[in-house]
């Protein structure tokens, strides 16, 4: 019988206006000077001074970072580090999607364990804790704001670290529904497909377990049902709340169960082209699945049905491939993109892809050993 660890934040808030008990939250994490990790984008709408004017209002002192970039890197990491260090702060704020988390964790590793964030790339490498962290997001996708993982691009061979780390993990997840209103709709779709890439490749990982498959399947169906109403319609706050739900609970389960060759694949396409990693994990999901199936057959018909596919009578095999056409047909109902070759992605760089594809911790719990032979022709399939 195989052992299982279990991982996610303390505390998590969900609901419109929970935002407000931030100030409260900061207090009793003991934090007098927080550093807001955001991004320029979070600053313009707005959505900084809405987290400022709170803790304003609480005579709590702050400073703001608003430098991170999409797919954050090592400097990016570095800057906010020394913002951190420079202004004299004792506690973490993230504030955003992905990026912003990804990019606070960063911080947090190097402020507390000092070297380079590439030095924490690996399972469980830091020694020290990181200072008290509150995540507040605004994006319904990654699921950052209660993992462990943090991926982190290396300026100097654009290859992403994904670093996997316990003490990563934030202290408090806001999941506010009334902060995500405003999203587009392709960023909409795209952080929702990457919350389905998420479900599905760890309720066929090996790592999964009963408590990973409970999370997975229950977001796969929240995912089905209001996915596409909340890129039709982005101010139904109710589509809005189910879908902060949906991630959170794709990421309790990749969280502990492991992810698979989707993302060790993605991270390569993100890392080289900088290119969104919703996008490219929605593009490579059905391909990948495809590769996987005859691994986990059982596993593929319960996410078909799932995802709304009536597969009652239907031979295993048949059951199975009905959750490839589910996946596409969302995909192709919320606007991603057909292709990788759509994005500017070129043959020639596949072979130095996979090469470090393979060696990305997230193909270790995928559910079938691919050769690079296989993983190049999954690139190939989806230009």
């Amino acid at each position: 019988m195989s052992t299982a660890s279990f991982f996610m934040p303390v505390v998590s808030l969900f609901g419109a206006n929970v935002l407000n008990e931030l100030p409260d939250r900061v207090t009793s994490l003991g934090g007098k000077k927080p550093l807001i990790v955001t991004d320029k984008g979070m600053t313009q709408l707005g959505y900084t001074k809405q987290v400022t004017d709170l803790l304003e209002a609480a005579g709590i002192s702050y400073s703001v970072f608003d430098e991170t970039v999409p797919n954050p890197t090592d400097e990016n990491v570095e800057q906010g580090a020394k913002a951190y260090q420079a202004n004299q702060c004792d506690m973490l704020i993230s504030l955003g999607g992905g990026s912003s988390h990804d990019c606070c964790k960063g911080v947090g590793l190097v402020v507390t364990n000092g070297g380079a964030i590439g030095d924490y790339q690996g399972v469980d490498v830091a020694k020290k804790n990181l200072p008290p962290f509150i995540a507040i997001n605004t994006t319904a996708g990654t699921a950052s704001e209660i993992t462990r993982f943090t991926v982190i691009t290396n300026t100097s061979n654009h290859v992403k670290m994904a670093i996997v780390d316990w003490r990563v993990t934030p202290d408090l997840a806001i999941n506010d529904p009334a902060l995500m209103v405003n999203m587009p709709p392709s960023l909409t779709a795209a952080t929702g497909m990457d919350a389905l890439t998420h479900a599905v490749e760890a309720y066929v990982s090996t790592g999964a377990n009963p408590i990973t498959d409970a999370c997975a399947l229950q977001a796969m169906r929240l995912i089905a049902e209001y996915l596409r109403v909340a890129v039709a319609r982005g101010d139904d706050l109710e589509a809005r709340d189910r879908m902060a739900y949906a991630q959170y609970l794709a990421g309790m389960a990749f969280n502990n169960a492991g992810l698979g060759h989707v993302h060790a694949m993605s991270h390569q396409l993100g890392g080289m082209y900088n290119l969104p990693h919703g996008v490219c994990n929605a593009l490579l999901l059905p391909h990948v699945c495809e590769a996987n199936l005859m691994a986990a057959q059982a596993r593929y018909a319960d996410i078909a049905e799932a995802l709304g596919e009536n597969v009652y009578g239907l031979p295993l095999r048949e059951a199975a491939e009905m959750a490839i056409v589910a996946i596409r047909c969302l995909s192709e109902d919320v606007g991603i993109p057909a292709t990788l070759s759509e994005l500017g992605v070129k043959e020639s760089d596949i072979e130095e892809m996979v090469k470090h594809a393979q060696l990305d911790v997230c193909a270790v719990t995928n559910p079938r050993k691919l050769n690079d032979q296989e993983v190049a022709a999954i690139f190939k399939a989806a230009m």
